[in-house]
């Protein structure tokens, strides 16, 4: 037989077919998750546990080492009979003892070892419906489609965007986290891994919780007494002592307290839109100033990678405080938006979503960041921009996402 073709006998279709008619949890090739525990952090966030099938934990688990920290998955959940897709940062890695349950913490035997090594965990805030759904009202054992781990929000990340810049991220450098709310739960991970890779790590946290109730305080400490070369600090927002630079807002003066080497120093961020924006604020003062450290000009908007927890690039397109490596602000113009289908039209300089919003039409979206593809649809004709990516399209007919798309001329909507 030409090309040694060998089909399959029974094919794996056939046998999930068969598997999940017996048990929903069985799959060869769909990863799925099962719930199996819930712990309150505190009163903002709940850590979400669950145990992966055999096809999560074959190419999830068992492939080099586990997932990256930093990295997500996108679950589905039913509810209502209706499919519901939502992100979540993984907390941790694979082998990361998390000090959520004092039965696992306590446990030397590799029984348990072993389970704490396969249990996947996600902390989230009890708001919106797939959260509420997965903190309050999910029974345990309920099962859920997953994606495999993914995302950019990486140290590995890291080091590409440092090569592309001409610049080295090589341990022992500078690296630091700053995180707001519920943003700090891919960190974990990523300071546990650049920790072991001989980098000087700070941490940066904001909340409204008191430092007693910081979640994963003891883990924080525990990383404190066995790396010399890890700080972190607590900024509670309604504790003026806690404050760095007498501010309880992302800063300048604040950034500039740390005593860090900024210009050589990779700034990881995960929080609200306030606090990304307060950071671009702050990076594009410090860059301003005529400082020794910043003799060869270089913006340190090119150290910052971000992981959010919302949709901020289109303000900052309108504020002018854009991500460009010569500092320059893009001027978004006015453009007009025609719904070819709906023979309606707007005029906006932020996104196609926002601006139909603004202008009190409806178009289709859920996660308003890019990843869920419920806002896409055909662009006609004109040219957009995509936030995300910078990408600039063609003129011509194509797929694109309202949610973070700008109109750089007129544009024509099949909608």
């Amino acid at each position: 037989m030409a090309n040694g073709y060998r089909p399959e006998i029974v094919q794996r279709a056939f046998v999930d077919f068969i598997g999940s008619r017996l048990h929903p949890f069985w799959s060869l090739t769909t990863p799925k998750l099962r719930l199996i525990a819930r712990h309150a952090l505190n009163d903002d966030l709940v850590a979400v546990q669950f145990e992966g099938n055999h096809a999560f934990k074959r190419q999830a688990l068992d492939s080099d080492g586990g997932w990256h920290g930093g990295q997500h998955i996108n679950l589905t959940a039913v509810i209502d009979a209706i499919y519901h897709q939502r992100h979540y940062s993984l907390v941790g890695l694979p082998n990361q003892s998390l000090s959520l349950q004092s039965d696992i913490d306590n446990s030397e035997s590799s029984e348990n070892k072993q389970l704490q090594s396969n249990i996947i965990t996600i902390a989230i805030k009890p708001q919106g419906l797939v959260s509420n759904y997965l903190t309050q009202q999910a029974p345990l054992g309920t099962i859920f489609d997953s994606s495999l781990p993914s995302g950019d929000f990486t140290l590995a990340q890291a080091k590409l965007d440092a090569q592309s810049a001409n610049r080295l991220l090589l341990a022992p450098s500078s690296l630091l986290f700053i995180a707001g709310g519920s943003g700090i739960t891919p960190m974990l991970g990523l300071i546990t891994q650049a920790l072991s890779q001989g980098h000087t790590v700070t941490l940066l946290y904001y909340s409204r919780m008191p430092l007693a109730e910081t979640p994963f305080l003891k883990h924080w400490q525990q990383l404190k007494d066995s790396y010399p070369n890890f700080t972190y600090h607590f900024i509670n927002t309604e504790d003026p002592d806690s404050y760095l630079a007498s501010t309880r807002h992302l800063s300048a003066e604040s950034l500039l307290a740390l005593n860090l080497p900024l210009v050589d120093t990779q700034i990881f961020v995960c929080g609200s839109q306030a606090l990304l924006a307060g950071l671009y604020d702050a990076v594009q003062a410090i860059t301003s100033l005529d400082m020794d450290s910043l003799k060869d000009k270089r913006s340190l908007h090119d150290n910052l990678i971000f992981e959010r927890f919302g949709s901020l690039s289109h303000e900052l397109a309108i504020n002018g405080n854009s991500h460009n490596t010569n500092n320059e602000k893009d001027d978004i113009a006015t453009q007009t938006v025609y719904l070819r289908g709906r023979q309606r039209q707007f005029n906006t300089n932020t996104t196609l979503l926002i601006g139909a919003e603004q202008a009190g039409i409806t178009l289709s979206y859920r996660c308003r960041q890019g990843i869920c593809q419920l806002c896409r649809c055909n662009k006609a004709s004109g040219v957009v921009k995509n936030i995300e990516t910078g990408k600039i399209s063609s003129d011509g007919y194509e797929s694109i996402q309202t949610c973070i798309n700008i109109a750089m001329t007129d544009v024509v909507l099949d909608i």
